[in-house]
This record gives structure tokens, sequence and C-alpha cells, in this order.
């Protein structure tokens, strides 16, 4: 008999999950598991329970919720050296790095996953001495998962995120940024920076076309300073996939960055709240195991 822990975001999303949380512990058990639920209420309160679970000896980890709720389960995964792949259910607003994966809110699709049996090993980031799995950003537009009200999220989804990121353009400074990415500087005036694993970042799906999980590698996307003009036109590129031969673009890829800014900046980390610059970012290979579809 297999034993999985599962940990589920109850508001995630639309908070809908909780509602089919019956028919996973069926899937699971009719397909010869067992299985120990967590339901989490507050932010920390994964980590002490990961310590604890442990003792189950579990064959998997199952997390339902969206990108902010893996990457507390991730890190308390790797923080606590618990090697058993993860899968991953999608529930929240914006699920990037399970798209990414080609697991969409197909719940029996992703439970098959983890019965299935199968699973690969993913690059993660690290930076500052916390795991990040999809992205490590700053600058305009990535504080918005911070405040935009949890009501409209639930609302509109992922568009409460572009709406609040519009009202955000009239009144944002530039940022005075030196990047040290393998060697390589870039010192200039940019809007924001997105250091990337699987490319997908706010639902986009091609930010970073050239991007693996297991490369080795980050992907580095700068926006320069420009007009809101120009901005706009580079968003139109964007949803279009034609950014990445923009001007106002700078791409490259390094399994070490550091960056530093002359003024006090947040940083965001899978749609998180993550430490202040100056970052030292690194690659840490095949470092998670993920359940896999065959």
């Amino acid at each position: 008999m297999k034993r999985y822990v599962l940990i589920y975001n109850p508001v995630s999303g639309d908070g809908r999950f909780k509602s089919r949380l019956d028919e996973v512990i069926e899937f699971l058990q009719l397909s010869g598991g067992m299985v120990l639920p967590f339901r989490t209420r507050y932010k920390g309160d994964i980590r002490p329970f990961i310590s604890k679970a442990k003792e189950f000896a579990a064959d998997g980890f199952i997390v339902a919720g969206g990108d902010g709720t893996v990457h507390e389960v991730i890190n308390a995964m790797l923080t606590e050296e618990v090697d058993v792949p993860l899968g991953i259910i999608p529930s929240g607003t914006c699920n990037d790095f399970a798209s990414h994966l080609n697991f969409g809110k197909d719940l029996p699709r992703c439970l098959s996953a983890v019965v299935g049996g199968l699973w690969r090993t993913v690059d993660v980031g690290s930076v500052n001495g916390e795991y990040f799995l999809n992205v490590a950003s700053a600058g305009l537009l990535t504080a918005v998962a911070h405040s935009v009200d949890t009501s409209l999220k639930n609302t509109l989804g992922r568009m409460a995120y572009y709406f609040k990121g519009l009202g955000e353009l009239p009144s944002f400074r530039s940022l005075h940024i030196k990047i040290t990415a393998d060697g390589q500087v870039i010192e200039d005036d940019i809007l924001l920076f997105l250091v990337m694993n699987s490319g997908m970042v706010g639902s986009f799906p091609t930010l970073a076309p050239e991007a693996k999980i297991d490369d080795g590698k980050l992907d580095l996307l700068i926006v320069n300073k420009c007009s809101i003009s120009e901005l706009m036109g580079l968003f139109i590129s964007i949803f279009a996939g034609r950014h990445t031969s923009s001007s106002h673009i700078q791409h490259l890829q390094a399994a070490n960055i550091f960056i530093e800014c002359n003024e006090s900046v947040e940083s965001d980390l899978d749609g998180e709240l993550g430490p202040l610059l100056p970052l030292t970012i690194s690659t840490v290979s095949n470092k998670l195991k993920v359940f896999r579809l065959p």
C-alpha cells in the first residue's frame, strides 16, 4: 500500500478544491493508497507539519494550491530533507510551474500521475538561503500578488493581477541595477527583472522560450527603462510571443546570478514576498523530484 501526504490550501484560487477533497481521497484509496491530509491555515504552518510527517514514511507528497503554496511546500521538503516525489494539483489563481508540466485543472489527470509512480528530477533556484521553484523577480508588477484583494482574485482570477498592475504604471520609477551573471556584468536602469526556471510567469507561457527545468541554468529576463507607450507595446509583443527580439529586453542564461541595487527593493519568490536586494541566486540542479505522466 502506497502512502501519500496531501497538503492543501482551502482558500487558494476560487477555494473550490476543498469541496473535492473526498474525491481525491477516494481516488487514492481505490488505487491502493493511504492518505495523510493536512489543511494549511496560515503562512508558516507547513514546515512544522512536514517535519512531523516524515515519520509517516510517505511514498509521495501532494500539494493542492497555487504557486505560493507550492513554494512553501518545496522549501519545507528540501529544508527537512524529504526526498520523495511531489505531485501538484493546481488550484490557485496562477499555477505557472504546474502549467509548464502540462497539468491543467483536470483532477483525475493530476492524481493519475501520482499513482502512476513515474517521476523526474527538476532544478530549483536558491536565493539568499531560500528556494524558489519557478521565478525570482523584482520591480514593476512583481509586488502585485501581495497587494491584490483576495475576493478580487477569486472573482477575476489572474485578470485581477493585470488590472492591479496597470494601476502601478504611472507612478513607477525605474531601478538602477547591477547584475553579474556567470561573470557577465550588466548595469542599467530597468523596470523589472525575472529570474526564471520554467519560463512561464503570470500565465505567459513563452517569456523565456529556451528555458528548461533540468538544464542547470536559470533564464534572466530584463525589461529596460522605457516610456509607458513603449511598455504597452512591449506587453502586446509578450502576448504575441515576439518580445525576445525587442530592444527593450535583455535575455541570458546563467547558473549563478548576483543582483544589487542602489536602493532598498523587495523581491518576489514564486508569488511570495522575498528578501530585499542584493540577491545571490544560484541553480541547484536536479534537486527536486516531481511526479510525471507517461
